[in-house]
């Protein structure tokens, strides 16, 4: 890769890039990826040390014993899902700067998906296949 991904939140003030590979994109459709976006996510992921983040506006939300969720404060973008302990975080594709070359590879969650969308026509895979 010759350049980093970069994203951003809505307003601008969170500003991140990705230094490393970004593995192909997940669609999920829990129930708090619902909550927090309205729809289902799609999400890709990096090594935490590949990323670098600026801006004063992110902050952490704790949404699970498990994992936390980056967002803007300011505009509210959903940026990012980290799981505890582990050097991988998530990133909403679509903050991601285009293009970004990446395709939508597999989906988890499918049996706790809206009532007001077909699923995607990729394979349904257990989340703990992604790790």
């Amino acid at each position: 890769m010759a350049q980093p991904y970069q994203g951003s939140c809505l307003c601008g003030d969170v500003r991140y890039q990705i230094y490393g590979d970004l593995r192909p994109v997940v669609a999920c459709h829990c129930r708090q990826c619902q909550k927090t976006s309205g729809s289902f996510v799609m999400a890709s992921q990096c090594q935490a040390d590949d990323l670098t983040v600026s801006g004063n506006s992110l902050r952490w939300y704790t949404s699970s014993e498990t994992a936390e969720r980056g967002f803007c404060a300011t505009c509210g973008s959903n940026l990012f899902w980290r799981r505890f302990n582990r050097d991988y975080v998530s990133i909403f594709v679509g903050g991601l700067d285009l293009p970004t070359g990446l395709t939508l590879e597999s989906q988890i969650h499918g049996d706790s998906k809206g009532d007001y969308y077909p699923l995607p026509d990729v394979p349904q895979v257990e989340q703990s296949q992604l790790n």
